[in-house]
């Protein structure tokens, strides 16, 4: 069982930059693939950004170029440093773990942190 707890959140003005971080519970923090979602209100979910435990990166076209995804093996910390943040920017942001890279689905998902870009 892994446990995920994100922070960073909060208000920003456009343009700006925040970083979000997810800890995670458990020794097999590295075995695990890691991933960034987020939700606005009235829409779906969507991917962000995810980190495999090999190292492999991707990011929605949204985001690329302005987020950056990261991983510290060693504090069982993911990270998610975010600049240019544009209004539509603005949601709950979620990190999620996978016990295998290949799967998927995620099998563990944080609470989520608000993150709210003005303009």
């Amino acid at each position: 069982q892994v446990q995920l707890v994100e922070s960073g959140g909060g208000l920003v003005q456009a343009g700006g930059s925040l970083r979000l971080s997810c800890a995670a519970s458990g020794r097999t923090f590295r075995s695990y693939g890691m991933g960034w979602f987020r939700q606005a209100p009235g829409k779906e979910r969507e991917f962000v950004a995810r980190i495999m435990s090999g190292g492999s990166i991707a990011y929605a076209d949204s985001v690329k170029g302005r987020f950056t995804i990261s991983r510290d093996n060693a504090k069982n910390t993911a990270y998610l440093q975010m600049n240019s943040l544009k209004p539509e920017d603005s949601a709950v942001y979620y990190c999620a773990a996978k016990s295998y890279d290949y799967s998927t689905e995620y099998d563990y998902w944080g609470q989520g942190t608000q993150v709210t870009v003005s303009s």
